[in-house]
């Protein structure tokens, strides 16, 4: 109930991570391709392509998605981002410890 939401948003960061890993690995590349390697539906990896689009991560190309201009620096700032997210849960990780039960 609480966590329902953190828990969707997370399943939808590690689908775009996913699509932007194959992009790196293999663009440029298709939708189609890029549903079959990651085994999601193309919708999906459409919405995935165009969220990555807007952050600059990706590129449109006539061949299919190229990575994009702020893939370095995202991937820079990536391990400190997760890092954060550690500290939060850890936080949270102790109220719920903390409640007597």
């Amino acid at each position: 109930m609480l966590l329902d939401q953190i828990e969707t948003e997370l399943e939808l960061s590690e689908r775009h991570l996913l699509v932007l890993k194959k992009v790196i690995e293999a663009g440029p590349i298709g939708i189609l391709k890029l549903s079959e390697e990651t085994g999601m539906q193309s919708h999906k990896v459409r919405y995935s392509l165009r969220v990555l689009e807007q952050a600059g991560l990706i590129k449109a190309s006539a061949q299919g998605a190229v990575p994009g201009d702020k893939v370095p620096a995202f991937l820079q700032a990536f391990d400190g981002e997760l890092k954060g997210i550690y500290e939060k849960l850890a936080r949270i990780k102790a109220i719920e410890v903390s409640i007597p039960k």
